[in-house]
């Protein structure tokens, strides 16, 4: 699997307005092959920002490779450099990509008979 993740400071000011852009907008993530899950991240907040990630995985890089060069990876970022978008952020968004070496999953819980 690979997980691939975009770190955002966004002003405190402008919280509310970019958590409003990402959940309303088109993603197109699961009209491609391998694409697992998405999740949008709100983590601590700082004096002069907040700090938030959107997450995605994927089956594999290749998978997430395929992504950044399809239409719908166009579609999705075509208004991420907008001047209305812009002020939002203290500087650029910062992307981190990882190859997951292993992973846990929760045990089903099963009854007491």
């Amino acid at each position: 699997m690979y997980i691939a993740m975009n770190r955002f400071k966004v002003t405190k000011e402008t919280g509310e307005i970019f958590e409003q852009l990402w959940k309303t907008r088109e993603s197109h993530l699961d009209e491609l092959p391998g694409f697992v899950a998405f999740h949008l991240l709100k983590g601590p907040e700082r004096e002069d920002h907040i700090l938030y990630s959107s997450h995605t995985v994927w089956q594999s890089f290749a998978d997430f490779e395929n992504w950044t060069k399809s239409e719908q990876f166009r579609k999705s970022h075509a208004n991420a450099g907008s001047s209305a978008i812009r002020p939002l952020y203290l500087g650029h968004p910062e992307f981190e990509g990882f190859h997951v070496l292993q992973e846990m999953l929760a045990s089903p819980k099963t009854e007491a008979a």
